[in-house]
C-alpha cells in the first residue's frame, strides 16, 4: 500500500522499517546497489500500543539522526497479529472490514487495508498503524507500507519445491506458520506465545489441521530464533526435519557493522523489503 506525498528528491537512500508491538528494527540502504549502510535494533520490555511504539520509534530516529538524512524513499512493514488472507476469488475491497472482524477487534479509527499477493491468487488485509503511518507522512513524504505476512509469503513461495514445506518466522513473543505443497498455499497464521512450551504447542496444532507428518516434513525456521534456544531444542524433539533458513532473493552488500555480526535469517523479512 502507498501514501503519498510530493517529494522532489530523486530515490538515493531507502529507509525500511520493521514494526512489532515487541520491538523495532530499520535500516538505511544505498540503492540500486542494495548496500546497507546503517541498521538499528530494539527490543521492547512488554508488547506496547501502537502510542508507545510511536514513541520509541521517535526515539529511535532520534539518536539515529545522521544516519536519516536526505532520506528519499521509506518502506514500513507491519509485524502484527491484525490481518487475515483472503483468497482472490472471493475478494471485495468493499468488504475489507467484514474479512478482519470475526477474529480481530477493529476500532472506529482503524484504517483497513490489503496488501495483493504476486505469488498466490490471494490478499492480505489488515490494519497499520495510523499514527505511526501520519508520523512517517509527516516527516518523510510519500511512502509505501505492506504487512510482514505479505513478505513473508511472497519470500517462500517463490521457490517452487515438489514436496510439502512448513516455514516459520519467529519474532520475540509470536510467530508466523506458513505451509505450502508446490505451489499451493495451505495455511497461514501467526500464533502468540509465552513459553516454549506454548510455541511447540501451536505449531503443532496447525500441523494437525491440514494433517503434516512431523517425521517426514521439512521445516523452515527464520526470525529469532538458533540452535542455542529452548524453542529449537523443544521442538527438535517432535520434528525430525528442521532447517534454518538464509533465503534472500537478492542479498545485499552488508556495511552496517552491527548487522554483519548478526545472522542474516534473523532479519530476513526486513532485508527482503530493500
Amino acid at each position: 500500500m502507498t501514501q503519498t506525498k510530493n517529494n522532489k528528491h530523486n530515490t538515493q537512500k531507502k529507509l525500511s522499517i520493521l514494526i512489532t508491538q515487541d520491538g523495532l528494527s530499520f535500516c538505511v540502504s544505498e540503492l540500486p546497489q542494495k548496500k546497507v549502510t546503517y541498521f538499528f535494533e530494539k527490543e521492547f520490555t512488554q508488547k506496547l500500543t501502537p502510542e508507545g511504539i510511536l514513541d520509541q520509534l521517535k526515539e529511535a530516529f532520534h539518536t539515529s539522526q545522521e544516519a536519516l538524512e536526505n532520506i528519499n524513499e521509506v518502506n514500513a512493514i507491519y509485524a502484527n497479529e491484525l490481518y487475515t488472507l483472503v483468497p482472490q476469488q472471493y475478494f471485495s475491497e468493499k468488504h475489507l472490514t467484514d474479512y478482519l472482524k470475526f477474529n480481530t477487534k477493529i476500532l472506529k479509527t482503524d484504517y483497513v487495508t490489503f496488501d495483493q499477493l504476486d505469488c498466490v491468487p490471494a490478499n492480505t488485509v489488515y490494519i497499520p498503524y495510523t499514527n505511526i503511518n501520519n508520523y512517517l507522512f509527516e516527516n518523510f513524504g510519500a511512502f509505501t507500507f505492506q504487512h510482514a505476512a505479505s513478505i513473508f509469503i511472497e519470500k517462500i513461495a517463490k521457490p517452487v519445491s515438489e514436496k510439502m514445506k512448513v516455514y516459520v518466522n519467529v519474532y520475540h513473543s509470536h510467530f508466523d506458520v506458513a505451509i505450502i505443497n508446490q505451489k499451493n498455499l495451505i495455511l497461514c497464521n501467526s500464533y502468540e506465545y509465552l513459553t516454549p512450551e506454548d510455541f511447540a504447542y501451536y505449531l503443532l496444532f496447525s500441523f494437525e489441521q491440514v494433517k503434516v507428518n512431523t517425521e517426514t516434513v521439512e521445516v523452515m525456521l527464520s526470525g529469532n530464533i538458533n540452535q542455542e534456544s529452548e524453542i529449537y531444542r523443544l521442538l527438535y524433539n517432535y520434528i525430525r526435519n528442521i532447517q534454518f533458513s538464509e533465503t534472500l532473493h537478492t542479498k545485499p552488500i552488508i556495511e552496517a557493522k552491527n548487522l554483519q555480526k548478526l545472522p542474516l535469517s534473523n532479519h530476513q523479512l526486513l532485508l527482503q523489503s530493500i
